[in-house]
């Protein structure tokens, strides 16, 4: 069979393939608007920057959720006005454990593990040379008392920087639960840093140790310290006033005054 391939109707190259891109008159045709991709202003940037902070903790960088922890900052820190005490310029820490979360909040480990990595990077942000930190124990419910996994997981992370340079931590008004957890941790922390741990149950105990014009005292801390000391002022009145108790001091004041 003979065939003349110039006489078959072929179809050109451009005929056998349908253009598939954008025609700017098609959606102009049918009434629909084409839907854009948004875009990341600078503004979103630098929020998006804000809930979320990159620190660098041993060695290894980590990422702070700082919108779930924003509630609980006031945590910790710098001292009060000056921050310093001494002719050294001591540097004073605060930390407030009537600020911590509640541990009924159903994302509490998330927030307190975030919690965990602002108060590292912050404490090495704020200490440059020595340092002191007052831990304000009052006025905190149990179910705010940080645990002992949370603890010890901060010592374990703290930089041996910080606790060579940390001279002293006072714990103001220590309760029965705070003193267990600090006796239980004693064997996973060193002798020295024991050595260090103040307890103090007064505001004017404390007074008597550093400047309190060095540091900032919450106000539910001072409510509390204040029914402290009128409770205890009750009780020593009632002591006094109590004939029994009178002459029972009054018997332990003569042997005492007996003894050569």
């Amino acid at each position: 069979i003979d065939i003349n391939v110039d006489e078959l109707d072929t179809p050109d190259e451009a005929d056998s393939f349908e253009y598939t891109g954008h025609d700017p008159t098609a959606n102009k045709d049918s009434g629909q608007e084409s839907e854009s991709i948004p875009e990341y202003t600078a503004e979103e940037e630098r929020e998006d920057n804000r809930l979320w902070r990159t620190v660098v903790i041993g060695e290894q960088e980590q990422r702070i959720d700082m919108k779930v922890i924003e509630p609980y900052r006031r945590v910790i820190s710098h001292g009060g006005d000056s921050g310093y005490y001494g002719d050294g310029l001591n540097a004073i820490i605060v930390f407030a454990a009537c600020f911590l979360p509640d541990s009924s909040r159903a994302d509490y480990h998330y927030v307190m593990e975030n919690l965990f990595l602002y108060v590292i990077s912050t404490l090495e942000l704020m200490v440059a040379e020595d340092y002191m930190i007052v831990y304000l124990n009052g006025a905190t419910p149990r179910r705010r008392m940080p645990g002992l996994g949370w603890m010890k997981k901060c010592y374990q992370m703290i930089d041996r920087r910080l606790r060579k340079n940390l001279k002293s931590f006072i714990i103001v008004h220590p309760s029965w639960f705070i003193r267990t957890i600090l006796a239980v941790t004693r064997p996973f922390i060193s002798s020295k840093f024991s050595s260090k741990i103040k307890y103090v149950n007064s505001l004017s105990e404390l007074s008597g140790l550093i400047p309190m014009d060095c540091i900032h005292i919450p106000e539910s801390i001072i409510k509390y310290d204040e029914e402290r000391s009128y409770k205890r002022s009750v009780r020593t009145s009632c002591l006094y006033n109590d004939p029994e108790m009178s002459s029972m001091e009054k018997d332990i004041d003569l042997k005492l005054k007996e003894k050569p």
